[in-house]
């Protein structure tokens, strides 16, 4: 069967910004029943690529074809409400132009995304602001839409309401996102752009880790090819980036062990209670909650926000707080961290804490500063970190920056090198209880994968506020989950062993939806006896290939200990410097996947705790 005709297509295009070529040279086309993702890194183009699709940039070389009568909806990552008294007045935009009369459709998608039509945009919230956008997007019934982070600022009852919504789309749907598992269920096409071209691949997003090693892979063997610029750049790529994306299996194996003790920690068991009690004495003691309540007065009466919950938390457990917007989270991280005082029962904390807390609005940078002055306030070379005394220049690279930027004024770094910045000071401060509040909001995929990865060295507590699912999973051993309702309740693990876990009763409500009648309860949400014909393949043949991998690590290694190989040869130095990463990286993504898959297996056999 011939594959069906493009809706929209580039072809040839390239784009330059001051001189320099964004991207050259660029095919690409979105087809009726496509799932895309476009993925890359920070400041490679990929907003801007989307824009010429929308047709919002014309593009310096190449064409950009759209079917006639088409309809292509865009969803900008921040929407521009000027011009636009309400948020009706934004939505009907959506609208084609003939049909901008039929305003039943805009109030019926705003009722399904529970935003009021007549309320000023300019007073709406980040949220409110992406339901908005949304429904400007979903309001024209398109037959293309081109989302630019959708899940921004939205909780997690809304993003799988969307996620509903896009897997029961008919037309070609093209997704940029750093929210992992929303492209996991999203994705069956894969566009990575990469040094100002485009690879694609059909395998969905699950597999692009795994796909990017293998392309830096062919990529090494083929180095000797490019010319010394092109091979810094692609060892930075690998180092810096795709060897961030890898989970060390030691780091997977402690994160399993402190979620089983944590589960009998919460089930209250006699290990737990010794265990909490050597806690007190030797002040591992964090936070101790004890039947704490909270409520407001509201216009419609008595608001109770959280009733009668308890927990302890101990030195190095991780907790995340999930819910609907306006659930409660922020109210209870503050009651748990003394910030606020509960209306009943009462709330110990431990001796010697000393917090650093992170919150949606991001503290500021002076942007006249450079790199060394915000790391280095006080003058000199060194960053003290974990009680370590670090040169700057090093520690900078741990945070993906060149050293020759170690002077660079803040007004000169972009959006994604800041937040770096503001995370790498945020870290050199000491501290034994770190507190985020929706850390991950509007942080490009590099970003959120370095903070994933100093998170998970991290050996102080963390209490951790977000709607992102992959991100809580890969963190945080219990999950306190508020329902809107005033419950609250802690499980252990992360938001997937929340789904498993949960009485039906629980289960989330998306905000922006009226459920339908005939929907039934997810899949995700009861584990079966065992996995998939296709998980248990991979899995038995993973050990193979790990060895195999092994074997040719090993054999690099010893090449590279020749002293004399780089004064003999260097071009061959370089070669199998570039073919050893590779590797490395690819063994990384293969024992990830094996640790995930034998979880995945314990857990349905009934063998995790």
């Amino acid at each position: 069967m011939a594959p069906p005709a493009p809706i929209t297509a580039l072809q040839g295009v390239s784009v330059t910004f001051g001189g320099r070529p964004l991207f050259d040279g660029i095919d690409l086309s979105i087809a009726r029943g496509d799932r895309a993702c476009l993925v890359g890194r920070n400041g490679s183009g990929k907003s801007t690529l989307m824009k010429v699709l929308a047709g919002m940039i014309q593009p310096d070389g190449g064409t950009v074809f759209t079917q006639p009568g088409s309809r292509i909806a865009y969803l900008p990552q921040e929407p521009d409400f000027t011009g636009c008294a309400t948020v009706h007045d934004y939505v009907v935009q959506g609208l084609p132009a003939d049909e901008q009369d039929e305003a039943h459709r805009v109030d019926a998608v705003l009722d399904r995304l529970q935003v009021d039509g007549g309320r000023d945009p300019r007073t709406l919230s980040g949220g409110e602001s992406r339901r908005t956008a949304l429904a400007r997007t979903l309001v024209g019934n398109p037959d293309v839409m081109l989302l630019d982070e959708p899940t921004n600022h939205l909780d997690l009852p809304t993003i799988e309401w969307l996620e509903e919504e896009l897997l029961s789309f008919r037309g070609g749907l093209l997704l940029i996102s750093h929210d992992r598992a929303f492209l996991n269920r999203l994705a069956k096409r894969t566009l990575w752009l990469d040094r100002g071209t485009v690879r694609a691949t059909d395998r969905g997003f699950a597999d692009f880790e795994t796909w990017q090693a293998e392309v830096f892979e062919e990529d090494a063997a083929a180095a000797h090819k490019l010319d010394r610029k092109i091979e810094s750049e692609m060892k930075w790529l690998r180092e810096g980036i795709s060897a961030r994306r890898t989970r060390n299996m030691g780091r997977v194996r402690n994160l399993l062990d402190l979620r089983a003790g944590r589960a009998e920690q919460i089930k209250g068991g006699q290990q737990a209670k010794l265990a909490i009690a050597e806690a007190e004495r030797g002040g591992r003691l964090v936070i101790e909650a004890t039947g704490i309540s909270k409520g407001f007065d509201t216009a419609d009466g008595r608001k109770t926000i959280v009733r009668s919950f308890s927990t302890r938390i101990l030195r190095g457990d991780r907790v995340g707080l999930i819910g609907p917007n306006g659930a409660g989270k922020s109210t209870l991280l503050k009651m748990l961290t003394g910030q606020l005082a509960p209306d009943e029962g009462t709330v110990k904390l431990g001796t010697n804490l000393d917090a650093a807390y992170f919150d949606q609005r991001r503290e500021g940078l002076d942007p006249e500063d450079t790199i060394r002055k915000v790391l280095c306030p006080f003058g000199g070379d060194a960053v003290v970190v974990n009680g370590v005394s670090r040169h700057v220049a090093g520690y900078m690279k741990d945070f993906l920056f060149d050293t020759r930027q170690l002077d660079s004024p803040v007004k000169a770094l972009s959006g994604g090198e800041r937040n770096r910045l503001l995370l790498a000071r945020l870290f050199a401060k000491p501290s034994n209880l770190m507190i985020l509040d929706e850390p991950t909001n509007d942080l490009d995929m590099d970003t959120l994968d370095l903070l994933e990865d100093v998170l998970g060295d991290y050996q102080g507590t963390l209490l951790l506020v977000s709607h992102d699912r992959d991100f809580l999973d890969r963190l945080v051993t219990a999950t306190i989950a508020l329902e809107g309702d005033g419950t609250a309740t802690e499980y252990a693990g992360g938001y997937s062993d929340y789904l498993v876990q949960r009485p039906a009763k629980a289960a989330p409500v998306p905000a922006a939806a009226k459920p339908k009648p005939a929907a039934a309860a997810p899949a995700a949400a009861k584990p079966r006896g065992k996995l998939s014909y296709k998980d248990q393949r991979e899995l038995d043949d993973l050990p193979a290939r790990m060895d195999g991998l092994g074997g040719e690590i090993a054999k690099l290694e010893t090449a590279l200990a020749d002293p004399d190989l780089f004064s003999r040869d260097p071009a061959k130095f370089q070669k199998t410097s570039e073919q050893l990463h590779a590797k490395q990286a690819a063994l990384a993504v293969a024992e990830e996947r094996w640790l995930e898959l034998e979880a995945m297996r314990e857990e349905l056999e009934g063998g995790r705790a």
